[in-house]
């Protein structure tokens, strides 16, 4: 099954920046062939539900490996089984509206 997921990961327990924590998870996601789209508090994910799931435990394994305690995600997920929907068409479909 598809799945787009929002994923917001906050590493807690190591200082106020956090961009080089954020990076490693990125670059987990790629390397799974994710579908993904970065933005100012989060990243959006298009792909097969385990393999989506996989790679955000991926990530939070990784963080913890580096050394960081403890981990706060939000996870916000759609699936649809009426049609094929991709990041980009539900975008279009708001941008059409406006």
């Amino acid at each position: 099954m598809n799945v787009i997921v929002d994923l917001c990961v906050i590493p807690m327990g190591v200082g106020i920046s956090l961009g080089s924590y954020i990076a490693v998870c990125e670059k987990i996601l790629l390397k799974a062939g994710l579908k993904t789209k970065l933005h100012a508090y989060g990243t959006n994910i298009e792909g097969e539900w385990d393999e989506v799931m996989q790679a955000v435990k991926q990530c939070h394994e990784a963080l913890h490996e580096m050394g960081v305690p403890r981990i706060s995600s939000t996870l916000r997920l759609g699936t649809r089984v009426d049609r094929v929907q991709t990041m980009e068409d539900k975008i279009r479909s708001v941008e059409e509206k406006i």
